[in-house]
């Protein structure tokens, strides 16, 4: 059995549908479902067991877990602009050590994720090689929380085993629980429905114009396909950006979404927030040779072949993911 904690956010619901579309259903779901509609998410899709969060963690405490082939540790508080950083280390990395400990302490393979969010500004770069963790800075209390599972997991030699997979901009089907943490995706069709425009922040340096600031860029169904591949090689253990290894605009992402409506492009720049321009990362483009070395040959599809099959298949329909769903 595999137990997927955050089972009900956009990534780890992606992952259960890979996981049904491959035939399998031995899942232990792990949440918070709350008073919210994330429960969405899972309808439909096949496992054999849910927890809890608390019950989960009690469970890892008294070790009253089932036996387990592979934990995949997806839950986390992902708002980057979360101000509570006590909870941010009590959720974010209390929860990731305690998941750890117990899959260490009895073999069982541990997954958990990262975010591409812990390379700051990128002045360091984007290399995943593990040894030059304690050179990144982290320009939130979010990208923090995650900065210091990572730092504990190379310092107590657990990244010998786990694996930590840094996210870069994922998107996709199953994420309009998230908040202003919705991709731009689908903040832009929100928007395009309203008044047929869509906003992007002006640019706050020189180096970019606006609109051209940089990210690299994951649909949801490629970021599931990855993290699953890893859950079938345990020998590839360490940590590994997830992404598409290009970097891409805004304006690009803004002309791949009206493209997908049929729509000639309509962009409005507003100013960015104040509580933003520090915290802003201008460019991110995931390195992926570790992941190549590894053996993972998994591309990512391009950005407007994703963005079209966001758009039309699930935005327009307000569907969810079903395991009958094209790949």
């Amino acid at each position: 059995m595999i137990a997927i904690t955050g089972a009900s956010g956009l990534i780890g619901s992606a992952l259960v549908w890979h996981c049904n579309r491959a035939g399998r259903a031995d899942l232990l779901l792990v949440d918070a479902l709350g008073k919210g509609d994330k429960f969405r998410n899972l309808s439909g899709l096949n496992f054999a067991d849910y927890l809890e969060k608390e019950e989960w963690e009690t469970r890892l405490d008294s070790g009253a877990l089932p036996p387990l082939e592979a934990v995949v540790h997806l839950g986390a508080c992902s708002n980057t602009m979360e101000p509570d950083g006590s909870w941010l280390m009590r959720n974010n990395y209390g929860s990731s050590r305690r998941a750890a400990e117990y899959c260490l302490a009895r073999g069982v393979r541990l997954i958990y994720a990262s975010s591409a969010a812990t390379y700051g500004d990128g002045s360091q770069g984007y290399d995943d090689d593990p040894a030059g963790l304690p050179r990144l800075r982290p320009l939130n209390k979010y990208a923090f929380s995650k900065h210091a599972f990572d730092l504990w997991a190379l310092q107590s030699g657990a990244l010998r085993t786990l694996t930590g997979l840094k996210y870069f901009n994922v998107f996709g089907p199953n994420e309009y629980h998230k908040g202003e943490m919705r991709s731009m995706v689908l903040k832009a069709w929100e928007q395009i429905q309203a008044d047929g425009r869509m906003r992007l922040f002006q640019s706050n340096t020189p180096q970019y114009a606006d609109g051209e600031q940089q990210r690299d860029f994951l649909y949801v169904k490629d970021a599931a396909a990855m993290t699953a591949w890893f859950l079938e090689h345990p020998e590839a253990a360490g940590i590994f950006n997830l992404g598409s290894g290009t970097a891409r605009s805004w304006n690009d992402l803004a002309r791949a979404i009206f493209a997908a409506l049929e729509r000639p492009p309509r962009i409005e720049y507003i100013p960015m927030p104040e509580r933003l321009q520090r915290a802003y990362q201008n460019h991110t483009c995931a390195a992926l040779e570790r992941l190549r070395r590894s053996g993972c040959t998994l591309q990512a599809r391009p950005l407007e072949e994703a963005v079209t099959d966001y758009v039309r298949n699930y935005l327009v329909s307000g569907a969810g993911l079903q395991p009958g769903d094209g790949g």
